[in-house]
């Protein structure tokens, strides 16, 4: 099991990667991180042509019933596999 603090290590890794990664790694660490700290989404999908709240809410939406600890546990993997 991950800790608070290996989590909040990966998050500030995760600001510092060697290379950007693609927007759709992008939002799965924003899926993971969102379903870690604040559990399952709530309220409505946003609409109308903000595709890019529509795409993050999408992709943490995803991870709907997955628990805070396991997508605390899959961050820190996504991290380390993108840190190297």
């Amino acid at each position: 099991m991950t800790t608070q603090e290996e989590f909040e290590a990966a998050s500030q890794r995760a600001q510092q990667l060697p290379a950007k990664p693609s927007n759709m790694v992008l939002l799965q660490l924003y899926g993971l991180y969102k379903q870690a700290t604040e559990g399952d989404v709530s309220g409505d999908r946003p609409g109308g042509f903000d595709f890019k709240a529509m795409a993050k809410y999408d992709a943490w939406a995803s991870l709907r019933g997955t628990s805070k600890d396991a997508a605390r546990q899959q961050y820190v993997e996504l991290v380390s596999e993108l840190a190297g």
